[in-house]
């Protein structure tokens, strides 16, 4: 059982539905908030999309994530420095589609009753170590053989991986464990509630 599920019960048509507009509205805003970081600034979106994922479970947790690309697709400014759609025809548009599975694997580790801290940060550690596999393979081919011609498409793999990978390790493996104690921190006031 999710730990939203947990919280709320039973969840009907209409309390799902609540919570994907909600989650899209926290990925919205932690998307926008940047944080001082070494080697280079971080967001908090990955952040945010581990813990939907972790509290929503992967299927909601997904379709939250995907309702979010959705709403920058039609052009809302939710994606990271008010970005839209126009951030699915950019370099990182791999790292986009690859949020739908972060969320969703973060989702499925609650769904089977993953909840300990220790537990969810690997989950989490890993979901963001395979955010990568998309989000490196849009510029090194996937985007020229869908006919989109991105910046970094001309970098070699090892160009590529330290200009768009290399910084951002330590920030997401940070993130992830943040996550991780953030949710099971709530699922730890959820237990002793009930």
């Amino acid at each position: 059982m999710t730990p939203t599920a947990t919280a709320l019960g039973r969840m009907t048509l209409t309390k799902q539905a609540a919570l994907v507009l909600a989650g899209t509205a926290v990925l919205a805003t932690a998307s926008q908030v940047t944080v001082p970081f070494y080697p280079v600034p971080v967001t908090l979106q990955t952040l945010a999309i581990l813990s939907v994922g972790f509290a929503l479970g992967s299927r909601l947790g997904a379709l939250t994530v995907l309702a979010w690309l959705a709403q920058a697709a039609m052009g809302a400014p939710v994606l990271a420095n008010f970005g839209n759609g126009a951030a699915f025809f950019g370099p990182t548009a791999g790292f986009l589609v690859g949020f739908v599975g972060m969320a969703w694997l973060a989702g499925l580790a609650t769904d089977r009753g993953v909840t300990g801290p220790l537990k969810l940060a690997g989950v989490g550690l890993a979901a963001s170590a395979l955010l990568y596999v998309p989000g490196l393979a849009w510029p090194l081919g996937v985007a020229s053989a869908m006919g989109v011609t991105v910046p970094g498409a001309d970098m070699g793999p090892g160009a590529l991986f330290g200009a768009f990978a290399a910084p951002f390790l330590l920030g997401d493996a940070v993130k992830a464990v943040l996550a991780a104690v953030i949710v099971s921190g709530g699922l730890a006031v959820l237990g002793k509630r009930a």
